[in-house]
């Protein structure tokens, strides 16, 4: 399992029915409870559906300070209408006598990185939550509302153009730490090597099979034709293709020792419904050492070494 299941992303967490007795244990026990922003006032106190029970996060409560943008009223109005994960403060009643809940976000946020920065170093496998793209990268939610970044060159072996072509907001993943910044509080991660090697990769293939694919670039020499997130094949290039076409494609050979699959473009299909489905071939643990490249593969491997990344 992966190693943030004490503190999960926000959206992932159980939710269990808020009733006044279960806020109350949880007070007691300082249990970490979810549950959607309904609004946020004048004041940017954010407002939680918490049944019969007005939940109340003020802004102060809301965010950690070394959270970046943590300062901007944007980061507080973004959370209308999503989950939230909180901490309950106190239990009284309002000034008519209802009963009121108050509570904090960001203890459980500062909660949730100091076990984070004692306990993950490079190579440890996450569940994680896409929250934005943007066109460098992915913004995920590796625990409670800490966002790390995934650059979108470590999101597949496969290139593509936005994350978007990968992720929607919103989608529960896995990605691994690729490396930690301890003064600043912050995580970079990994994915690409979560979903397999170039062999792991191309043992769904045979030569002679018809199989579709998403041209993902076209070169003089070539188009190169995604058949996985991890794994491309060349072929001949086609007046009426253009990259991001999904294709039907004939698989000509595949040779591991130049890591090369040989491709002919049969012809274009309906467009590709994003996103791509994920095949995971790690989904737990700490990685040390990730060889991309097979065995027999005559130029120097393709490989990730976290061991080093965590000096």
């Amino acid at each position: 399992m992966p190693e943030n299941k004490m503190y999960l992303p926000e959206g992932l967490r159980p939710r269990a029915p808020l009733t006044p007795a279960l806020l109350r244990d949880a007070q007691d026990h300082n249990t970490i409870l979810e549950a959607p922003v309904i609004r946020c006032d004048a004041e940017r106190t954010l407002h939680v559906s918490l049944g019969p029970m007005e939940g109340l996060i003020p802004r102060t409560e809301a965010i950690s300070p070394w959270i970046g943008g943590a300062d901007r009223d944007i980061a507080l109005l973004s959370l209308v209408g999503k989950p939230v994960c909180f901490a309950v403060s106190s239990l009284a009643a309002d000034g008519k006598g209802a009963p009121r809940a108050l509570l904090s976000r960001r203890a459980v946020q500062e909660r949730a990185i100091t076990q984070f920065m004692e306990t993950l170093e490079p190579g440890t496998v996450l569940t994680c939550r896409v929250t934005h793209m943007e066109s460098f990268g992915a913004f995920l939610d590796i625990g409670c509302g800490v966002v790390a970044m995934l650059p979108i060159e470590r999101i597949s072996v496969s290139r593509i153009p936005h994350p978007a072509a990968r992720f929607r907001t919103g989608q529960k993943i896995l990605a691994a730490v690729l490396s930690v910044d301890r003064e600043n509080r912050r995580f970079t991660m990994t994915h690409r090597e979560l979903l397999g090697t170039w062999m792991e990769n191309a043992s769904y293939f045979s030569p002679g099979e018809t199989v579709q694919g998403i041209v993902r670039s076209i070169r003089d020499y070539g188009a190169f034709v995604e058949l996985a997130p991890n794994l491309s094949g060349l072929a001949d290039l086609k007046d009426d293709v253009a990259e991001g076409d999904r294709v039907s494609v004939y698989i000509r050979s595949i040779r591991p020792e130049h890591m090369k699959i040989k491709l002919q473009i049969i012809q274009r299909l309906t467009p590709a419904v994003y996103p791509v489905p994920l095949r995971y071939q790690i989904t737990d643990g700490t990685l040390e050492h990730w060889v991309y490249s097979p065995p027999c593969y005559e130029k120097p491997p393709v490989a990730t070494d976290f061991t080093a990344l965590g000096l």
